[in-house]
């Protein structure tokens, strides 16, 4: 796919339409090992500007979109646009339709110890017949623990076409990019809080306040004691992150 390198990321720059087509097809590919799918918005560019080496793993992500509006008004200001936001939140109900339709086997890691039963309930009700089983977690879940061999197990036995890991970051990632390698095929897609989106735990902002990148204050307005501090103190480190993009790509165009 075309990209264009911000953030010290290859981040694609496609719609979301081929972003969707493209997912579809590497479901279904069963050649030893499975793509991970990573859409970084501004609290993960932060976060990931403070951990080089996280970042660099995260780097080899087969796919990477933009999710969040000032990601992509930044692409912009700084020449190298992408054509819009890919969000996790709208490949999750994307894919689930997908997953409907084609009859995909779907394995999901996330939600609180004991749901299980009323997440596949929210699943039946928002996307009747879809096949899933669904993991949840500890609370002290360890992608590189018995917890995350033991699901790394169940993906494998499952020959799951499509993995959805609901745990946050850094967890789902690091579990993702660490047993990729060793599953059949399929894709493995690190989507934090999008699956309480899509069967109705959690309401998502309107789609005005999407377009003009204000999700993230809807968010803080539903729940600001655990999110103020990321939306109003940590975030605001990318505008440092755009400037030095910008002082970095002029001082490449100024070497001879």
């Amino acid at each position: 796919m075309p990209s264009v390198r911000l953030f010290d990321l290859d981040i694609a720059a496609v719609t979301f339409d081929t972003a969707v087509e493209r997912l579809s097809r590497a479901a279904l590919r069963r050649d030893g090992h499975a793509r991970v799918v990573v859409t970084p918005n501004v609290d993960h560019l932060t976060r990931l500007d403070k951990a080089p080496e996280f970042r660099e793993r995260y780097g080899k992500a087969e796919f990477i979109f933009a999710d969040g509006m000032p990601v992509v008004w930044a692409s912009r200001v700084l020449g190298k646009p992408l054509p819009e936001r890919v969000t996790g939140a709208d490949l999750f109900v994307a894919l689930c339709r997908q997953a409907q339709r084609q009859k995909w086997r779907v394995l999901l890691l996330g939600g609180m110890p004991g749901t299980e039963s009323r997440l596949l309930d929210g699943f039946a009700r928002f996307f009747p017949g879809m096949d899933i089983e669904i993991v949840a977690p500890s609370m002290r879940f360890d992608p590189y623990g018995a917890e995350g061999e033991s699901f790394a197990e169940k993906a494998r036995e499952h020959e799951a076409d499509l993995i959805f890991l609901c745990v946050g970051m850094p967890k789902q990632e690091n579990w993702a990019l660490h047993y990729a390698p060793t599953l059949p095929g399929g894709i493995v897609l690190c989507v934090g809080a999008a699956m309480e989106f899509a069967i109705g735990l959690q309401r998502r902002a309107p789609k005005w306040m999407q377009r003009i990148g204000m999700e993230w204050l809807w968010r803080l307005a539903s729940n600001p004691r655990r999110l103020w501090r990321r939306y109003l103190v940590d975030d605001t480190r990318f505008l440092a992150l755009c400037w030095r993009q910008w002082r970095n790509q002029r001082g490449s165009a100024a070497t001879p």
